[in-house]
């Protein structure tokens, strides 16, 4: 996990999401603490394999595309002049702060546990599963109090069935075009 920091902390500064050119968000959080700006990359340490065979260990974001920076809204000329980011995340052509607490939560939990990216999936998405006694079987993801469910519906009969999952353990299938 990297973190740096520059200015003081303040009331008025408040965390925002900076989209980044593919492949660009170390360079861009080297940038950032270049100009004092405090910013934070979430990520993850994984193994690969170069194609002469040797594995090495890399350090990837979990969230690529996007380095957090905190800053004053009135700063974000400061962000977007850095030729690795594209722009801050927004609606409606305004900037949109993230809630403080995620990202504290981010940088204290990354620190104790190990995270990967998973494919982002949410309740009535169609879903794979991907390992298991039911790996390869498609279905609907529901949320329920307890945790994630998975419906397989059994067209040929017109019933279903639902059954108990880890969420790490379904893929989000790719809308079909017919």
């Amino acid at each position: 996990m990297l973190i740096k920091s520059g200015h003081a902390r303040t009331e008025q500064f408040q965390w925002y999401a900076a989209y980044t050119y593919p492949r660009h968000e170390k360079k861009a959080l080297d940038q950032l603490v270049g100009r004092e700006i405090e910013s934070f990359l979430p990520s993850y340490r994984a193994i690969r394999k170069w194609r002469n065979g040797c594995k090495v260990e890399v350090l990837l974001p979990i969230f690529p595309g996007y380095v957090f920076v905190r800053i004053q809204l009135r700063e974000q000329l400061r962000v977007l002049q850095i030729p690795s980011v594209v722009s801050l995340v927004s609606f409606g052509g305004i900037p949109a702060p993230l809630p403080a607490e995620v990202v504290e939560t981010l940088k204290a939990t990354l620190e104790t546990v190990h995270a990967e990216p998973h494919p982002f999936v949410k309740a009535g998405d169609r879903v794979r599963i991907v390992s298991g006694c039911l790996a390869g079987l498609e279905g609907i993801l529901l949320r329920k109090a307890s945790g994630y469910r998975f419906v397989l519906n059994v067209d040929m009969i017109m019933q279903a069935v639902s059954v108990e999952v880890d969420v790490e353990d379904v893929e989000p299938v790719s809308p079909t075009l017919h």
